[in-house]
Formats: structure tokens, C-alpha cells, sequence
């Protein structure tokens, strides 16, 4: 069976694409399954430090491939996540530490908007078309879309999209938050790339630590003020630290080592 998901380096940054091309990327078991072991290989690699998740074809994803997915959905729900995987969608399981940009155009349905929403940066063309239409298929968004969808764009533009199942564009996608920038149709790779690789570029460790605080103070904003000085501790002792101060004497760019 062809690879639902293409895995490629580009230096530190992981390339996923997602490959089902003659489905419109719309995800069966197999290509879900892929998708999440190309997460474990982000999370567990230590000279990968951010992921670029983006799409061949003409689309992002036409979301799930119901007709694969309906007939597995047991008593507990469907297991996705292989082992030797990390849930894309960081609904269940263990927690991603390592940035990850999306870069999406064409149809973005279901699980895509899923997907941008457990992402950290969103790029779209602007061709792109949003749509949680779970209701319209008698299911609900169980992706995290409940979950993170009104803090992101809050209530009321969550529930304009998640209880009507609507089709809305990317201008509206920018608007409302989910998206972060918005560019000509076919430059959604690129940009998405180069915001990859500039963040690639900065202090592992310092990456990691920003977002796991920044993550932490969206439900426990005590916890996170009060994690910021022994983080900061932690990383004033790190060769990374020392790198920075020293590039930034020498007015020269720093190449960090994660350490």
C-alpha cells in the first residue's frame, strides 16, 4: 500500500505531508496511523527541532474517510495513535514538546481544522475552505475542535462554525484567529518553510521552554508564572545561553546545539 504520509528532512525541521491525494487526503486508519508515528519521530529525534505539517495535491484534507473509520469505532471509541506515535491532535497521550507549523490550502475540513488547532502557526492560501461539519454527519468534532476551538477564536465564532457546519474562507479563518497569515494560492509551503526553519533556527531549548509555558498558562496561569524563573535558571546554565550572549557580543548569528 503507497504511504499515506511523506516524511522528508530539511536540516532541523520535519517535513509531513500528507499523501492521499486521489481522496481528496482524506484520512483512513492507515493514514492516520502514519501521521502520528511522523509525530513520534519529530518528538524523539534530538536534532529535529520543529515540523512542517502540509499537503500534496490540490488539498489539505476532505477530512475523515468515514467509510474506513465508521466500522472501527468500538465501545472505547478508535485507537489511532501506534506505538512508537504521538497523537497529532494531542487529545490523548503524551504531549508534544517541539513546535509544529501548518501550512494548508484547498478544502481544510473536520480533523484539518483539528489539526491547525493543536498546531502552533497556521499558514493558508488564500484558496482555502474551512468546515467543521461533524453535526451534518451525526457525529461531533472529537479531534479536540470542543476542546480548543472556543479558546482560540472564542464562543461565539466557535459556535458560528462548530453548530451550523458551515463552509467559511480564509479571510474569515484570519479574522477570527485560526489562522496566522494568509498568502497567494501555491505559496503556503514556502512561507510555512521559512517560518519552520527561522524557528528551527533559535535555542532549542529555550523553543521548548516558551511553549510549554506559554501551554501551561492557558489553564493554570499561577503554575506558569510561577515555573518562569526556574526555567529561566535552567536555561542561564544551558551552552545555548552561552552561544547567544557570545553571538550576540560578536554580532554574529548563533548556531545553537540544544544542549
Amino acid at each position: 500500500m503507497e504511504s499515506r504520509i511523506t516524511v522528508d528532512r530539511d536540516g532541523h525541521v520535519l517535513l509531513i505531508g500528507l499523501n492521499r491525494t486521489d481522496k481528496r487526503n482524506a484520512a483512513d486508519l492507515p493514514m492516520l496511523q502514519e501521521l502520528a508515528l511522523a509525530y513520534g519521530e519529530l518528538e524523539r529525534d534530538p536534532e529535529l527541532r520543529a515540523g512542517l505539517v502540509y499537503a500534496h495535491g490540490d488539498h489539505f484534507t476532505a477530512g475523515l474517510d468515514l467509510a474506513d473509520i465508521a466500522p472501527r469505532i468500538g465501545p472505547d471509541g478508535i485507537d489511532t495513535v501506534p506505538d512508537g506515535g504521538l497523537d497529532p491532535w494531542q487529545v490523548t497521550g503524551a504531549r508534544r514538546s517541539k513546535p509544529v507549523v501548518l501550512a494548508v490550502q484547498g478544502i481544510c475540513f473536520t480533523l484539518g481544522i483539528e489539526l491547525a488547532l493543536a498546531s502552533d502557526i497556521v499558514v493558508a492560501a488564500d484558496s482555502t475552505r474551512f468546515a467543521q461539519l461533524e453535526v451534518s454527519r451525526g457525529i461531533l468534532p472529537f479531534g479536540g475542535a470542543t476542546l480548543r476551538f472556543p479558546a482560540a477564536v472564542g464562543w461565539g465564532a466557535a459556535m458560528r462554525w462548530m453548530l451550523t457546519g458551515d463552509e467559511f474562507d480564509a479571510a474569515e479563518a484570519h479574522r477570527i484567529g485560526l489562522v496566522q497569515e494568509v498568502v497567494p494560492h501555491g505559496g503556503q509551503y514556502d512561507r510555512g518553510l521559512a517560518l519552520a526553519r527561522r524557528i528551527a533556527a533559535q535555542a532549542p531549548l529555550a523553543v521548548q521552554a516558551t511553549l510549554e509555558n506559554a501551554r501551561r498558562a492557558l489553564h493554570d496561569r499561577a503554575g506558569a508564572a510561577e515555573a518562569l524563573q526556574p526555567a529561566l535558571v535552567r536555561l542561564a546554565a544551558s551552552d545555548d545561553a552561552r552561544i547567544g550572549m557570545e553571538a550576540f557580543l560578536a554580532r554574529t548569528p548563533a548556531e545553537f546545539t540544544g544542549r
